[in-house]
């Protein structure tokens, strides 16, 4: 249950749906959020890191999705209130719905987002620390693929399923992304 008033909540919600939902987003906001993007992508990742393997912000990981998503939130929202949601996943669903997404391409986005997110779930279990690198090293390999549930043995398969579903969704997210 909330703290506080409900009438001032609201009040504040209807206020900044202006900003949230712009009624149109003009290619100079775009252009500056793709540029955003990008300065993202070359200097958060940490130095030396595989932008194929980093699992927040590399190459169609957990960030491609998102900003993509949230880019058709800002863009379309305003019209279609299915966007209008905290999930990504929900959020893809409604892009679906409003014909803003192929249901092709909404699924290898949300299939790289999952797995993503699980190895990174799962690297902080097996390592007891967060970690956003999907590990080159066999036997962490190995201790991760465990904990996503895949057979004894099968790390490379993971390895293997991930590599495909981020390849994929970059394509996705590079296709749309400066549309």
């Amino acid at each position: 249950r909330p703290i506080g008033s409900e009438a001032l909540a609201a009040d504040f919600e209807n206020l900044i749906q202006q900003y949230r939902y712009p009624e149109q987003m003009d290619s100079k906001a775009l252009l500056e959020i793709r540029r955003i993007k990008a300065r993202v992508e070359s200097e958060r990742l940490p130095q030396g890191a595989d932008s194929t393997r980093h699992l927040k912000l590399g190459r169609g990981s957990i960030s491609d999705v998102e900003w993509l998503v949230q880019v058709l939130q800002m863009r379309f929202a305003h019209s279609y209130p299915s966007l209008r949601v905290l999930g990504t996943v929900q959020a893809l669903q409604g892009c679906v719905s409003e014909k803003l997404l192929e249901q092709s391409d909404a699924e290898i986005l949300e299939k790289a987002w999952r797995i993503a997110s699980r190895a990174r779930s799962g690297l902080i279990l097996a390592n007891d620390k967060s970690n956003d690198t999907i590990p080159s090293d066999r036997k962490q390999l190995e201790a991760l693929a465990r904990i996503l549930e895949y057979e004894p043995g099968r790390a490379s398969l993971l390895e293997e399923d991930y590599l495909a579903a981020t390849r994929r969704a970059r394509a996705v997210f590079e296709k749309l992304f400066v549309k």
